[in-house]
């Protein structure tokens, strides 16, 4: 992806958080360190069910436009 480099990870770090060559993981920078967790189920499960639902329901509008409860005007 882009410019992203990979990471070789030692099987005992992968069975230390009970996943498996290929599972997909979660990755987060916190205080200079790479954490890398396993992802349970599937991240987006559901979204194109929910995106149907909100667009039946007209509940789709971008909540930065010209009447979004969100927007100010400067006085």
């Amino acid at each position: 992806m882009g410019n992203s480099s990979g990471v070789i990870i030692p099987k005992p770090f992968l069975i230390e958080i009970g996943s498996q060559p290929g599972d997909e993981v979660g990755l987060l920078v916190e205080d200079g360190r790479i954490i890398i967790t396993l992802v349970r189920g599937a991240p987006r499960a559901g979204w194109a069910e929910d995106a149907k639902r909100i667009a039946e329901n007209n509940d789709d509008a971008l909540w930065c436009g010209r009447n979004s409860p969100m927007k100010t005007t400067a006085s």
